[in-house]
This record gives C-alpha cells, structure tokens and sequence, in this order.
C-alpha cells in the first residue's frame, strides 16, 4: 500500500467521526427544540437567548454538515418536528431523503391523532339520485341544520341533521343540474341548469309540490351560490357563473312567484317564468368557463374562479356587477378550478390543475403568501375546517388531503376506493361545522366524521389502567393530580388534557398510594399509603421532600390512610391532619431541621354521648388557645351526673370513614363521618364535641336513623371569609376568657344559640360563685344578641352525604337544617362524594352508580333562618357505569372533574353537562366547544335538565280525576245489546279504586297486587282493566280521602267526588 493510500483512509476515517460526532450534536438539538415545544404547549416555557427558531435551526445544521444542506429539506424537517413532537425522524431526512408516499399514507392512517377517522365512514346510498345519477351540489343550511342536494338528473333533496330525508322532488322537464344552493329568506331550494333556474318549495308536502322554472338563460349555467347578507326579507340575491365568464346576480322575492295563489293549488305543478321578468345583472369577468362561484360574508364579497390563466380568480363587492368597476383579480397558472375562505386566519386558498394550493391575502393579489404542494393531481374541490383551522383538498383521483392552515404542513392523506370504477370521481363536498364531518358526493354520499368524535364515543376512556384512588385539583397551577390502585402518580394540565409528569411506585413497590393533598399555594403534594406512610413532594418537579417512615407504623392493615388534609406548608415547616382505618386522626409535621415528619398531635375517641343531648365537653391545656398555632390538646370530660340520668346512650362508631376541616373566621372545627351514621363535630373555639343525628320516636335506643356517612363538607358562604362577620371570633374569644378565670370551668360549652345554652345547664352543675359569674357572661350576651342573629345568618354550614342517597345539611351548633334527595325515577342510591365552587352557590354530588347531580344553593345560603328558601336541583347525568371516587368543580373554566373506578378522569361541562373528554385522550380538550352532545361509550343517557314545575315532590296541583266513566254517555254511544244496569254502591266504590290510584304522584317501592281482574258490566273497555290495590307507606303521604256526595248519588246516570281536605 502506497503512502498516498494510508493518507486517504486516515482521511475517510477522520470523516466518519466527525460525521458520527455531528449527528450526535445533531440529534441534541432536535431534542433540545422538541422540549422548548413542549413548553411552550403547556405555557411553561420563558423566552432567553438559547431559544431556537428556524434560523439559528438552520445555521447550526449547516455548521454541522456544511453548505450542501438544502433549504427546503431543513424547512420540511423543521415544520416536522414542530408541528408533530411525536414523530418520528431520521437524520436522513435533512439530505431530503423522506418516507416514500405510500408509507407516509399508512402510517397517518394508523396514528390516533388523524384528522378523519376514514373506517368510520357512513354511506348514503339511493337516496337523492337516480340509476346512473351523481350528485352533482351539496349545500349546507346552519342556521336550519339542513343539508341540500342536487343529481344530475333533477332530483333535489333536503336532509335534516340526521340525514334523513326531510323532503325530495324529481324536475323532469330540465336539462342536466349542475348546482344547488338554499334561499335564507323565502325558505326555498335553487338549482340551475345549462339554461334554466328552478325555485322549489321544500316545505309542500306530497303531490302539492311547487317548482318554479325561470327560463331561458343566455349562457349555460355552471355554478350558483345565495347572498345570506340580504336584508329585506322576501328577497334574495342569486350568483351565478356561466359558461361564457359572467357572473350574473339574480334577483327575486316572493311577488315573483305568486306565493299565495300556489298555495292555493292542490296539485303538482311546474310554474314557467319568463327570465325577462326578473332583474338580471350580468358581467364578463373571465374568459373561460366560472368554475365557482361563491359569497364570503366575512369580506362582504363575492368570488369567483376560471380556467383562465389570466383571470384565473376574481374578488369583488357584489355592486361592481353593475358600476362595472375595477375588482381584484389573481392569477394563476391553467387557472383555478375551486377555492375557499378560512375566516379565522383571514386568508383564501385556491387550487387548480397546476396541483398546487396557493394561500391568498384577501388585500394582496401580486403574489401568494404561501405555497402547499403534494397533489400528483389536478385539485377540484376545496373545504375549510373553521374550527381546527383546517384545510381539505380533494385531487381528480380522489385523493384528500387535510392541511393546517396555520402551520402549512400536511395533516393526512387518505383515498377513498370504491367498487367500481365509474364511482371514482366526487363532483361535490361540503365541510359540516355543525356536526363536524366532511360530506361528498358522487353516485353514493359519503359522510366522514372527524376523528375526536369518534374518539370520544367509540373508545373507552381510560386515564389509568386500574381504578383511581385519588383525585386531587390544584387551583393555583390549574393542574390535577390522580393515583391509581397501582401507585401510578400522574399530573394532568386541566385546559389541555397534556400529561406533564408521572411517578411510578411513589411509596415503594407493591405499596399501594390511598390518599393525596397539594397545600394551597400548590407548591407542595402530600400522599399516604397502605401502610400508614406519609411523603411530602415538590409539586413543579416531583421531588421527594420529606416523609414519614414505616418504623413508627406496623404493617397491619388498620393504619392504612384514608384521608389526608394539608394545614400548613412552607419551606420550614410541613403539617398534616391524616386519617388512618382504624379511626385514628394524627397531626404530622416536620421543619427543615427535621430529616422525617412526626407525629405530633392525636384527637382524642368520643365514645359515649347522651340521647337526648348528645354534646361532651372539652379539657384544654392553660393558654392552648392562643399558644397552639393548629388544633390544642385536650381530653373528654363527660358529665356523669349527666350519663347517670340518662337511660339510653349512643355509642359512635370508631370506624370512620371521612372528615373535613374548617379553620376560618374564629372557627375551628373538624367533622367526622362514621359508617354508624354518626356524624361527630369538634368545636376547639367552644371547646365541645357533639354527635349529629336524628332519631325517631319509635326508633330503639343506640340506633340512629342516619345511615352511613360516605362524605362531610363544610360549606362557607363568601361573607363569612371575606371578613364582613370578624367580630364574631373576638366575642367568642370574651366569653372563653371570663369562663376561664372560673376554676374548673375552662370545659363550659357556651354557644350564642339558646337551645344549646339550654342543653349546656342540663349538663353542667353550677355554683353560687359560678352564677355570679354566668349572669355576667348571659348579660354581656343580651347585649350582643343582634350580633349573634348576623352571625348565624353566615354561619358555616356542614354537608353530609350518606348511603342512603341523603344529603344532610347541619348548623354547627348541631341542627338540622335540611334534607336534600336527589330527584330520579329510580331507588336512591349511595351517594361518595360532594363538591362545591368557590362561591358556595353548587353542590354537586356524585353517587355510586355513577351518577352527578347539581343543586343551586344560592338563596338557601343568603339566609339559613328562612325556611322558605329551597334548594333546587338543576341537573343531573351519568359520567361513569360505577362509582365515582372524587370531584371538582373548576369555576372559571366552568367545567367538573369527575374519577371512577372504572380508570378514568373525565372532563364535563358544568352548566349542561356535556362531555368534553378523559385525560388520557390524544387530542386536546376543546373548553368552549358544546355545542354537539356526544356520550362515552359506556354511557348511555343523556344528562337531565331539571325543571322545578317537573318534581313530584313539589307539586301542590290539586286536578280531579283523570277518568270518570260518564254511563249515559256510553250507552248513548253503543250500538251492541249490552245493557248497562245501575250497579249497587258496593260495585261503584269497588270501579274507582283505580282511578284513586292513578293519582299517587309517589314512586312505588313495591310492585301492585292485583286482586280483581275487571268488571264485566263497567263495559267493552273499562271492563278489561286490571283493578290494583295500593299499598299505603308510613313514609309516605297519604292522599286526601274522597268521599261521595250524597246528594248525587240518587242520579242513575253521572256521579259526582269530592275530596275530603281536612287537615290541609
């Protein structure tokens, strides 16, 4: 080997590393500019000198594999990566070498994130053409939500929004239809021909069909389109493109067609008007044939394209169609065959046999503002997407493309192979921005929807692959956070549905995460676990912070964590109040000192408390009050002497199941929900604690007529927290301290209520020197008791839901101030949880079916003292087939989050309900798009608007009897030999038991029994019903009593009731 050899392999191996280290170079910035993009979706990304755009993108590819790079192929590689940031790319593709078409094709059909869903397409066969017809115009109605067809053989068609056939109609005596379109203001359908107009009523129904033939026309007719600017309201303008290049504007009104006389007509008849009646206006603005013509609203002008290269399209006011004024004209290489307006993006589009889509600034017609190759084909029809910003092209061999418009890059491609060969052209399309599908027409209508919609109706939603056990919002990055049965932790943004982060195995493997709370500035996430551990994370990045370990816990099951709320969170100090299985409720903190959290804090069990006055008193430390920063240390004091009167006590049940806390406005309180249905409410300001229930009078002793509790909320009105009401703390912070200078007496339960100041007497025995100081205490409340009425008109209000289906909304002085049932057809149901927005003006409760229900409870919470004000329940839906574990209300949004078992978190439309997605899903939530209800696959009712006149239960309508068989008017009636006899009083009182029936508005828990099966003389029909007997409920309300009148009863023909109302 010769020297100059060795130099040329040295040389050809110092180029391979250095084209090995470029690509690595390389392949960091595609990534370094795949994670700006990503940031910059999730509003997270700020702008420094290390951004990349396309130019410093292109300088530094360049620099790395030298000048021979080409422009175009770093621009298709750029718009790649930023437009798709999941896609895949090779280094290849920089030299211009790309993925071959077909390949491209199949691997945009098969990614989920495709424009149209092409396997879902629907096909609308032999409905508005004829054997060997084509579809030759589509037109859309929005404001009508109708779809208009025309065949090339006279057979015009009016769909309505399901594609039905709302009305047809067959021209017989015209030539070949080439176009259609729809009148706004005289509610008719237009068509043109080579030589003629025909106007044809749509809304005439069977042989009275009205067609009106305007003729002739100098030119052949090829397109037409209506003006919807048309003020007047029995006109319409009509634009038309010949084959000559003119345009011409016709105008009609109902005179024109004699409305009323044709009405008048019964049968089928073809009306021919001469054209030289009507105002035709007409101007050559092309030289060859007028492809299209159409009105853009938006612009307040019309348009129309040509074949001609010179004049290939023109933009204009629809009055320079007779000042014949100079228009806008573009021009385009072998012309433009079809065109379309994108208003959001204020640009037109146009396409033509050059293959080629040119986008157009409305104001520049010197050049265009952009270019979108990829037909191999001529380009004959063109349709926008407003909403998307999209842009479908349709090729002569059937071939679509779907561009966005904003970026210029390509979307999908996909064909449509039909059987035959004569089916291949589509002479027609429309885009439905109402439904949100894409129409053609050819021999056959071909309807594809877009891929979201089936997305969300067919797939089944899934966020995590097991059920979720927690769902938690943090509000200040307006972000959720949900666990699964597997300790999958992932973090969602709620506009988008983007997932930003997730966290496997969070507390270990195989250890399971039941709980989570993000403190309220959102910068902390707490979580507990099966086994009784608690961790403190950073929420931005998920970086472990603290955490309480498994040394100080045993692995046994009853220290698993139920709940967990966060009290305190700062970079010094963390606080939890955490609720294990056992009933246990510890505080765990730690600060930057501390390595691990400690448990610092235990609330004491309630064990017993008196039937009758079930209230206990608190002990608490010296100075707890003002020196503790959360909840002070106490123990239980009962009242023996009181316990010792009492013959029956209630026992609470230890296995608590919920809590909620509420530290605001000089309240302190924390409420418990047991599986007993015992509700348990610590008031550390009036240092009590007091068992909520009702019991009957016939209920046994110990046993609350409560079910289980499944959820407590405390609900605070705005001017309870803004401060209106602050005096109420200092007051309350009086009284404790002139209890407290009483030795032994720092556990007196004092309330501004009398009914609890009277229970307090029954369970405290004061002395002579204590009542010295009592009369001072009830003295200095007398004067404040105008202050007390403000305070309990804004006080807190505890909501508590339970297994029987009940709503429960206590005071926290321990009364009952409502009960709330949610209205349905069907047995109530366990409702899980409870919600409300910021405001306090919705609850919202989710139930173990699945169901949502809403209640207005705005005017119940501007006076609670009112019993007049009602609670009203506004809606209810189905969001899951099985329980739901949590919700949220998001108030600015205006959207509920809901999570079930089932493995997904889904995104609902607060006021109405509608579905708008599950997190987890490939597209991006569309908040403010509600206008289609669409439905999860494994739903399938639509959600409920409630109206109040509509409850049975509020319905105070007194109406008669919705039958009465009036005899005389029977026999006047019957033909047959039956002869009806006047039946003994037995058999009447016997016949009307089932109408009495008929008017219990009470939905029946059991079915009816049926002991009679007719009465033959009671005649042909009411004969033959069936007479049930109805139970009578204690629960339920019993009817008024219905008594004969006896001075009717001596007339053989007609009876009369009236109804007993007593004790109304």
């Amino acid at each position: 080997m010769s020297d100059k050899d060795c130099d040329k392999e040295s040389c050809s191996a110092l180029d391979v590393v250095h084209f090995k280290n470029a690509l690595k170079q390389f392949q960091k910035l595609v990534e370094k500019k795949v994670t700006q993009k990503t940031e910059e979706r999730l509003g997270l990304y700020v702008k420094d000198d290390d951004e990349i755009d396309y130019d410093k993108f292109y300088e530094t590819v360049q620099a790395l594999f030298g000048p021979e790079i080409k422009d175009c192929n770093v621009k298709a590689f750029f718009r790649k990566i930023s437009s798709n940031l999941d896609a895949k790319t090779e280094w290849c593709e920089i030299f211009g070498y790309f993925i071959v078409e077909s390949d491209a094709i199949s691997s945009q059909l098969s990614e989920e994130n495709t424009v149209f869903l092409v396997s879902q397409k629907q096909q609308i066969t032999h409905t508005g053409v004829k054997r060997r017809d084509v579809i030759k115009g589509i037109a859309k109605v929005p404001h009508l939500d109708f779809t208009v067809t025309s065949s090339q053989k006279g057979v015009l068609t009016v769909f309505n929004n399901q594609m039905r056939v709302l009305a047809t109609t067959h021209v017989k005596d015209t030539a070949w239809v080439t176009g259609c379109d729809f009148l706004t203001q005289l509610k008719r359908v237009v068509a043109v021909t080579e030589r003629t107009v025909i106007v044809w009523d749509y809304k005439s129904k069977g042989s009275q069909s009205n067609c009106f033939v305007i003729k002739p026309m100098e030119n052949g007719l090829l397109c037409v389109c209506t003006v919807t600017a048309s003020d007047h309201l029995a006109k319409d303008n009509i634009l038309m493109g010949d084959d000559g290049g003119y345009v011409n504007l016709l105008t009609v009104t109902s005179d024109d067609f004699g409305l009323k006389q044709s009405k008048a007509k019964k049968q089928s008849q073809f009306h021919i008007l001469d054209s030289k009646n009507f105002k035709i206006v007409k101007r050559k603005l092309h030289d060859d044939w007028v492809m299209k013509v159409k009105y853009i609203s938006d612009l307040n002008c019309f348009g129309s394209c040509s074949i001609d290269s010179i004049h290939s399209f023109v933009l204009g006011d629809i009055k320079r169609l007779e000042d014949n004024m100079p228009v806008k004209e573009f021009s385009v290489p072998k012309g433009v065959n079809a065109f379309t307006y994108c208003g959001k993006s204020n640009v037109i589009v146009t396409g033509g046999d050059d293959r080629l889509l040119r986008i157009w600034h409305p104001n520049i017609n010197t050049k265009p503002i952009g270019r979108l190759p990829g037909h191999l084909y001529s380009v004959v029809e063109i349709v926008t997407n407003e909403k998307d910003q999209h842009v479908i092209s349709l090729s002569s061999a059937k071939i679509f493309r779907v561009w966005d418009i904003q970026t210029l890059t390509p979307l999908q491609v996909f064909h449509d192979n039909q059987e035959s060969p004569g089916e291949m052209e589509i002479f027609a399309m429309v885009f439905d921005n109402n439904h949100h599908t894409l129409i053609t027409g050819s021999s056959v209508i071909d309807i594809y929807p877009l891929t979201h919609v089936i997305q969300d109706t067919k797939q089944v939603p899934q966020t995590h692959e097991k059920s979720i056990n927690v769902l938690v919002y943090n509000k200040a990055f307006h972000q959720i956070l949900t666990v699964c049965s597997e300790s999958i932790l992932k973090v969602w943004e709620l506009e988008t549905g983007y997932q930003i982060y997730q966290i496997e195995d969070a507390h270990g493997l195989n250890i399971e995460v039941t709980c989570a709370a993000i403190e309220e500035k959102g910068f902390h996430l707490a979580t507990g676990a099966c086994d009784g551990t608690v961790k403190v994370w950073d929420f931005g990045s998920g970086q472990e912070v603290k955490a309480l370990p498994l040394a100080q816990h045993s692995k046994d099951d009853k220290h698993r964590l139920l709940q967990v709320v966060y009290l305190k969170a700062n970079q010094s100090q963390h606080v939890l109040l955490v609720l294990e299985q056992s009933g246990k409720m510890k505080i765990i903190q730690g600060n930057e000192v501390q390595t691990y959290l400690n448990v610092t804090w235990v609330l004491p069990e309630a064990v017993a408390f008196p039937r009758k006055n079930p209230v206990l008193s608190l002990s608490l430390k010296p100075d707890a009050l003002q020196t503790h920063e959360f909840f002070p240390d106490m123990q239980l004091l009962p009242d023996t002497s009181s316990l010792s009167n009492e013959t029956e006590n209630f026992v609470s049940s230890r296995e608590i199941k919920c809590f909620d806390v509420l530290k605001v406005g000089g309240c302190s309180l924390i409420a418990t929900g047991s599986a007993n249905g015992a509700i348990i409410l610590w008031d550390f300001e009036a240092a009590s604690v007091r068992c909520l229930y009702n019991i009957n009078e016939d209920s046994q002793p110990s046993v609350p007529q409560t079910p289980g509790v499944n959820a407590v909320l405390f609900l605070v009105h705005s001017a309870f927290c803004s401060g209106k009401i602050g005096s109420l703390s200092s007051t309350a912070a009086t009284v404790r301290s002139d209890i407290s200078a009483i030795p032994g007496q720092g556990n007196t339960y004092l309330n501004l209520n009398k009914e609890n100041t009277r229970s307090d007497e029954i369970n405290t025995q004061v002395t002579t020197e204590k009542d010295t100081t009592m009369c001072k205490n009830v003295q200095y409340l007398e004067k404040n008791v105008s202050l007390s009425k403000a305070v309990m008109r804004y006080s807190p209000v505890l909501a508590s839901a339970h297994e029987n289906g009940y709503i429960y909304l206590w005071s926290i002085q321990g009364n009952l101030l409502k009960e709330i049932l949610p209205f349905s057809k069907y047995p109530s149901v366990s409702l899980t949880a409870l919600c409300t927005d910021i405001s306090t003006k919705v609850l919202l409760a989710g139930s173990k079916e699945g169901y949502i229900m809403r209640w207005n409870i705005g005017s119940f919470f501007e006076d609670l003292q009112n019993n007049k004000n009602q609670i009203k329940e506004e809606l209810c839906w189905r969001a899951h087939s099985t329980k739901v574990v949590d919700l949220f209300h998001e108030e600015e949004k205006n959207v509920v989050v809901t999570a079930s078992i089932d493995g997904s978190v889904r995104l609902w439309h607060a006021t109405n309900g509608y579905y708008l997605g599950y997190f987890g899903q490939p597209r991006k939530f569309e908040l403010s798009e509600i206008s289609q209800l669409i439905l999860p696959c494994d739903v399938n009712k639509f959600p409920t608007i409630i109206k109040e006149e509509s409850k049975y239960m509020e319905k105070k309508k007194k109406s008669e009897y919705p039958l009465i068989l009036d005899r005389k008017k029977w026999k006047s009636l019957t033909r047959s030999s039956l002869v009806l006899k006047k039946p003994a009083h037995e058999d009447v009182v016997q016949d009307f038991k089932f109408f009495r029936a008929l008017t219990s508005p009470k939905i029946l828990r059991q079915p009816l029994q049926s002991f009679k099966s007719g009465n033959k003389e009671a005649g042909v029909i009411f004969g033959s019903i069936p007479i049930y007997e109805l139970g009578s409920p204690v629960e339920e309300s019993v009817l008024p009593s219905y008594q004969w009148n006896e001075a009717e009863r001596s007339s053989p023909t007609e009876w009369k009731m009236e109804p007993a109302l007593s004790g109304e």
